[in-house]
């Protein structure tokens, strides 16, 4: 089970490294199937997509939503330009097409929601609906964030690299600090291998990968001329990677209780030695946002 999982961990690696290199459409396709494949496997432990054919619509509504939701967002993003030739008004009018993409991809799907637990009526309880919806925002919508800061912000190349730091990385840390002078549990009934000692370690290491990253990008990176008025700061670099590893874990305990509460080891079994989609991404879907809500307040400049 240690050499799979190794493995498939290495393997998911190189495939976000491609991935996040591409960027683009190719980032936004690959991040559009795992939300399809994240909303099916919140589906199928929520309750609101079963094995009965005949109740497949919150199923094939999410499933299009999804799709057309990475298609707004990606050209909401990549046809905007800016309407003057300044660096910090081409900044500021690309986070408002961001912002504009999500508030009109969340509104619309909410909206379709209700039309199809209206015109369905009474296939699907309002629970089940209330699922989908949810299910909706907590897979593909938080998942997009990546791609926002990747394609959204200016250095997103570079930036976007936080939210592995923060919830890779923080994971790591407090799998070893835990593994080494673990001692106080600190959810037992949620996860009891978690220990108090190993969440200290997962945000102080968090912090430092980050700050050592923030390092990395002014010294070594080939950064733009213009960027000089968005640099991150070493302290500002620690503070977003100690908040992004806390939210991580918040995220990784809360898949885990849903788990739980309905009594189910694991969402999938796409990923060997992990499980599914929720069981890997579950901290990195939290994260994106809140890397990118940090960052657009860091990077404001």
């Amino acid at each position: 089970m240690f050499w799979t999982r190794l493995g498939s961990g290495i393997l998911l690696v190189a495939a976000a490294i491609v991935l996040i290199t591409a960027g683009g459409p190719v980032l936004a396709a690959a991040l559009c199937l795992i939300s399809v494949i994240a909303y099916r496997e919140l589906g199928k432990a929520l309750g609101f997509i079963t094995d009965d054919k005949k109740k497949r619509a919150l199923e094939y509504t999410g499933t299009a939503l999804t799709a057309l939701y990475y298609i707004w967002v990606f050209f909401s993003v990549s046809l905007q330009s800016a309407p003057v030739s300044s660096v910090p008004a081409a900044h500021l009018y690309m986070n408002i097409s961001i912002y504009r993409a999500l508030a009109f991809g969340m509104v619309a799907a909410f909206i379709v929601y209700l039309f199809a637990y209206v015109l369905l009526f009474p296939a699907y309880h309002g629970r089940e609906v209330t699922a989908a919806c949810f299910s909706f925002l907590y897979a593909p919508v938080m998942l997009s964030f990546l791609y926002l800061i990747r394609d959204g912000f200016l250095m997103g190349k570079y930036l976007v690299w936080f939210v592995f730091l923060c919830s890779w990385g923080s994971d790591t840390c407090a799998y070893a600090v835990g593994v080494l002078i673990g001692k106080h549990k600190m959810t037992p009934k949620l996860s009891p291998k978690k220990s108090i000692e190993g969440a200290v370690g997962g945000v102080v290491g968090a912090a430092l990968l980050s700050a050592l990253y923030a390092c990395l990008m002014e010294r070594y990176f080939s950064m733009p001329s213009y960027t000089e008025s968005y640099s991150l700061s070493i302290g500002a670099a620690a503070a977003l990677g100690a908040a992004g590893a806390l939210v991580s874990m918040v995220g990784d305990l809360a898949a885990s209780a849903f788990k739980r509460d309905y009594g189910i080891k694991d969402y999938g079994k796409l990923i060997p030695g992990h499980g599914g989609i929720m069981d890997r991404f579950d901290s990195m879907i939290v994260t994106a946002p809140l890397i990118f809500i940090g960052l657009s307040f860091i990077m404001a400049g």
